[in-house]
């Protein structure tokens, strides 16, 4: 029984230092000042959501299922508690909180079919639900799904805590910036 007990706690801990390392590299600043991510709640959200989905696709080992489950409730809770902050009445917070976590489970869906095909497709549903709509944000989204990508590829050989910490995780977004000859506004 204890050790039934110690496993949870431990998933427990592990997602809660997962979920902290997506929104510290959802908060990268370039994502906003370079490449026009709306710093606004929903466009935090819509990276949260990015970064919690190659998260959560990374984790392998035993512990996997229960560290993925508990790191959504953890994204749940805190959705829950930012509407709170927000002044969203008592009453609708639930309705916003579940359309929130729809909201996650549509996007990765997404996400994940559109990693297994072409940049370009995957940047059309990035610039959508991240950056908008337009040609003004077609560079942007480029970059954003190159970065996406080289996420991805990389969280094949690191867990996302180890990354997000690493040289490799708080650069790649400068990198990716850097190698595009693409014109950001």
């Amino acid at each position: 029984m204890l050790q039934w007990l110690r496993k949870r706690a431990e998933a427990g801990r592990r997602a809660e230092e997962l979920y902290g390392s997506v929104v510290a590299m959802a908060r990268q600043p370039a994502f906003y000042s370079v490449l026009g991510v709306p710093d606004t709640p929903v466009g935090r959200f819509e990276l949260i959501v990015l970064h919690l989905y190659l998260a959560l696709e990374a984790l392998h080992g035993p512990n996997a299922d229960d560290i993925r489950q508990r790191a959504i409730e953890t994204f749940v809770t805190d959705m829950d508690d930012c509407m709170r902050e927000m002044g969203v009445g008592d009453l609708s917070v639930p309705k916003k909180v579940k359309r929130a976590a729809a909201a996650f489970y549509e996007r990765a869906t997404i996400y994940q079919r559109d990693l297994a095909t072409d940049k370009s497709i995957l940047a059309s549903s990035l610039g959508q639900y991240i950056l908008g709509s337009g040609e003004a944000h077609k560079d942007a989204a480029r970059i954003l799904a190159l970065y996406v990508k080289d996420a991805s590829a990389a969280l094949t050989e690191k867990d996302f805590v180890a990354w997000a910490q690493s040289e490799t995780g708080r650069t790649l977004l400068g990198n990716c910036l850097s190698n595009s000859r693409m014109t950001v506004t």
